[in-house]
């Protein structure tokens, strides 16, 4: 049986004190013309540990220091041809970062920002994630599901296992 390449990611379920999520806003260009809005983060380094990974994808896409060791919320795997270039899939690890609301600037330029499929970042309240009908995506697809058992019920004992 052979194992599976799988990208390990990191990233951060960043929410405001009015309970709204920081999203970006990724163009994919196969299929062409979609649209992902997605939490924050990327790809841990070889010799990199999660958390130190999570810090360093938050300052360079959205100019967060994160100096608390966040909890462990959500637990995603998705194993699809094309879900990641050069991999069988993805394992997305997700963690509660809260912060008072800011204007998102990390340390990377627009062009860099371009190289990583990022092209805008928004605040989105849960209500507006739950009724949004448009062509763009949601990853998880299901996100106001957690999302929603997120801020309701707290930190969970275990990191939730989420679906696409």
């Amino acid at each position: 049986m052979s194992s599976l390449n799988l990208r390990h990611s990191v990233r951060a379920v960043v929410l405001d004190r009015d309970d709204r999520i920081l999203l970006c806003r990724l163009t994919i260009p196969e299929p062409a013309g979609t649209v992902v809005w997605a939490a924050p983060g990327g790809g841990v380094e070889r010799d990199e540990t999660p958390l130190a990974a999570l810090r360093r994808e938050l300052r360079e896409e959205i100019g967060l220091a994160v100096d608390s060791d966040p909890p462990h919320v959500w637990h995603q795997r998705v194993v699809a041809p094309g879900h990641a270039a050069g991999y069988d899939g993805v394992v997305n690890d997700y963690f509660l970062v809260r912060t008072a609301s800011f204007q998102p600037r990390g340390a990377m330029s627009d062009d860099e920002l371009a190289t990583e499929n990022i092209d805008g970042f928004r605040w989105w309240r849960l209500r507006d994630i739950a009724d949004y009908r448009g062509t763009e995506l949601f990853s998880p697809r299901d996100l106001a599901s957690p999302l929603a058992a997120l801020i309701a019920g707290g930190v969970p004992g275990r990191p939730v296992s989420l679906g696409l």
